[in-house]
């Protein structure tokens, strides 16, 4: 594996996939933005109404006395007037603003410094912001289990605004949620060149999804239909597949992890079975093979237009597009593993908003959150207006849309002495994938237990 591209794509999910995936239909332009519908809020910011669905009923009434929240992040959070969305966003925050004698700041702080800056603000007990966007990866259990942070899950009731997942399980610790909000993230999968497909008279690949057949098998059987020697000369000049790095989004596609909690997790059946037909990928040479270029490599040879199949984040389409003008480049989910319930797209450091425990008043903080998303929508899903500018295509919109499904994967981000990309490189080079597994279990245990200070 890549070590210089499983790093990119680790810090492309930080900036373009969610803090932790919202629920809700709204949209907009900018993928840094939350975009979801809400009900009123209550007095009881955790109460349920007669139908239990967890929405709020009431307006709270308070006067903040014209505090400054400050709401912090790695780029600006200030609301763009960009489309009808976040032109009602805005205005619901003016009226807030008026209503509850506020004013409100955007904090940017540089990424290369920002997990530095707030944590140590946070253990000053002075902090940057008061609402404050921050990775999982050096959250939980590091920041709660000090009693940095509130515990909001008493106050994110409205599932029409507040995405339970963040809560609940992202940012959950000892029972109690610590996160909400987020931004919705674009979705992972496989680019493939339609074009090359045609010209080698294979089945479409849109038909094994319409089928509910688009999996670890027949993902590998296109693979081979792909590796052609077409002109007979006893070398393949097309191929199936432009690189295997992609050990998050396996683990994805069969619901399952490399770490479960604070345990290691590499020798649970369904963890086997990922490492297993990664390990098929590479060792029946299915992968195009290096040519001794760097972590940009898989992405150049999708380029040249004589391999099928590339595994990429939606957001690289309008690049690939560009670069591509003769030919026509489609999108799929990641195909599901035998345990896959679902597409999935691996989110292995999600970001949420927190609120430190040295601020004041926290359910009237996340209760504007929650008034600033009372809007409703003028689109049918998240990010529609973004996917729109980078395909044309309504069947691979409609693909991306079911990529989208966010799996959480604890993986290097939360544990740094983790030794992944040795793990995986050992997985590509075809070791033995038992042998493998009882090479690393202790190593991956000891990383995990530096994280929770056992």
């Amino acid at each position: 594996m890549n070590k210089k591209l499983v790093m990119l794509l680790v810090s492309l999910m930080l900036i373009f996939s969610l803090a932790a995936c919202s629920s809700g239909n709204g949209s907009t332009n900018n993928p840094a933005s939350t975009n979801t519908a809400t009900d009123e809020a209550s007095n009881d910011p955790a109460a349920t109404n007669a139908s239990g669905e967890g929405d709020s009923e009431q307006e709270m009434d308070f006067d903040m006395g014209g505090r400054t929240i400050k709401i912090v992040n790695f780029w600006s959070l200030e609301i763009p007037e960009d489309n009808p969305d976040n032109i009602q966003r805005k205005k619901n925050l003016e009226a807030l603003m008026k209503k509850h004698n506020f004013k409100v700041e955007y904090v940017v702080i540089d990424f290369a410094e920002y997990q530095n800056k707030v944590t140590a603000s946070l253990l000053a007990g002075e902090p940057v912001g008061d609402i404050i966007s921050i990775a999982r990866s050096y959250t939980i259990p590091t920041l709660v289990s000090q009693d940095l942070l509130w515990p909001v899950d008493e106050f994110t009731k409205n599932e029409k605004v507040f995405d339970p997942k963040v809560t609940n399980e992202i940012m959950q610790y000892n029972g109690r949620g610590y996160g909400f909000g987020g931004y919705p993230g674009g979705a992972n999968g496989i680019f493939y060149n339609r074009t090359l497909m045609n010209n080698l008279g294979m089945k479409s690949i849109q038909e094994y999804v319409d089928e509910d057949n688009w999996n670890w098998e027949t993902f590998t059987q296109v693979i081979k239909d792909a590796n052609k020697d077409t002109n007979n000369d006893g070398k393949l000049d097309t191929w199936g597949l432009a690189g295997g790095g992609f050990m998050d989004s396996a683990l994805a596609s069969n619901e399952t992890a490399l770490v479960k909690g604070d345990k290691q997790n590499l020798d649970d059946p369904k963890t086997v079975e990922a490492l297993n037909f990664l390990s098929k990928l590479n060792t029946e040479k299915l992968v195009r093979p290096s040519e001794g270029g760097d972590w940009t490599e898989p992405s150049q040879f999708f380029r040249q237009g004589n391999t099928l199949l590339f595994a990429g984040g939606a957001y690289e389409a309008t690049g690939l597009r560009t670069d591509m003008k003769d030919f026509d480049i489609g999108f799929v989910p990641f195909p599901k593993g035998p345990n896959g319930t679902a597409y999935n797209t691996p989110d292995s450091n999600p970001w949420a908003m927190v609120i430190p425990k040295a601020v004041e008043n926290p359910e009237q903080l996340v209760y504007i959150w929650e008034k600033i998303e009372d809007y409703e929508s003028v689109y049918d899903y998240p990010l529609q207006s973004w996917y729109e500018t980078m395909f044309d295509n309504e069947v691979d919109i409609n693909n991306v849309k079911v990529a989208s499904n966010r799996f959480y994967l604890d993986s290097l981000a939360t544990f740094p002495s983790m030794p992944y990309y040795e793990f995986g490189d050992e997985i590509a080079k075809g070791q033995s994938v038992s042998t493998v597994i009882e090479t690393y279990k202790a190593p991956f245990q000891a990383a995990i237990d530096e994280v929770y200070k056992k």
